[in-house]
Formats: C-alpha cells, structure tokens, sequence
C-alpha cells in the first residue's frame, strides 16, 4: 500500500463516518485514523526520498544539459573564429602571394633589360676594340710594306 491508497482510505473512512447533530464535525475511529497515519508516516520518508531522488536526477541532468550546451556554444564559437581566421590569412596570404610575384616579374623584366644593355655595351666595346686592332694591324702591314719598299 502507498500514500495515495492511504490518502483514499483515510476520504472513505471520512465519507462513511458518522456526521453529529446540528454540526458539520463526524465521529470516526481514532484507533484506525492513527494507525492509518502511523503507516503513513512509515512510507512517507521512502516517498520524500523517492521524490528528492527524482529532483537530484532532474536538477543534474539540467545541470549537464547547461554544462554541454555552453561546452558545445564555446566549441562552435571557437571553430568560427578559426574559420573567420583561417579566410583571412588566406586572402591575406594570396596577396601576399601575388605581390611577391608582381615583384618577381618586374625584377626579371629588369634584369633582362639590363643584360641586353650590358651586352650590347659590351659587344659596342668588342666592336671598337676589334677596329682599332684591325686599323693598327693595317698601319703595321702598310709600315712593313713601306720598309720592304725603301730597302
């Protein structure tokens, strides 16, 4: 037998017991109220500590909802400001990227820019050299021509 049924025993013991005249009070068996009470009272610690039991679960099963919903709330703030950062440093990356290669290209473009200016300066050079040679190699073979004659 639990509460409920004693609560019930209790309404019927009530319901069929005698009502006093000229009153709204009834007489009923104090012996069977008590020990009705008494058995009560006897369930009512392993009722309490069913309904405590039953709140402890409720209260820590609400207790682990919050801690992974804020578990789960930090975890996905987290990976949004990773992806926030990884799109930055990307798009920061892949200026830096080409930059560097705008830089390349124009170097190379003076680089060859310079080459053909140096070999140009030195094929100019090669050329005076090479006719001033050739002027002096006349001028030598028109003075030995000139002592062949003479002698």
């Amino acid at each position: 037998m639990n509460i409920d049924d004693l609560i019930d025993e209790l309404y019927d013991m009530v319901e069929k017991a005698w009502t006093l005249p000229m009153s709204h009070g009834k007489v009923v068996d104090g012996e069977q109220v008590k020990q009705i009470l008494d058995e009560m009272r006897e369930l009512l610690p392993q009722e309490v500590h069913q309904a405590k039991a039953i709140v402890a679960d409720r209260a820590q099963i609400l207790a682990d909802a919050k801690r992974e919903a804020e578990t789960t709330l930090r975890v996905a703030q987290e990976k949004a400001k990773a992806l926030v950062a990884q799109d930055v440093i990307t798009r920061e990356a892949q200026q830096r990227a080409n930059e560097i290669l705008s830089q390349a290209q124009a170097k190379s473009r003076e680089m060859k820019r310079a080459t053909n200016e140096y070999v140009d300066d030195l094929m100019k050079r090669t050329d005076e050299e090479l006719a001033q040679l050739l002027s002096e190699a006349r001028k030598i073979r028109q003075s030995i021509k000139a002592s062949q004659h003479s002698n």
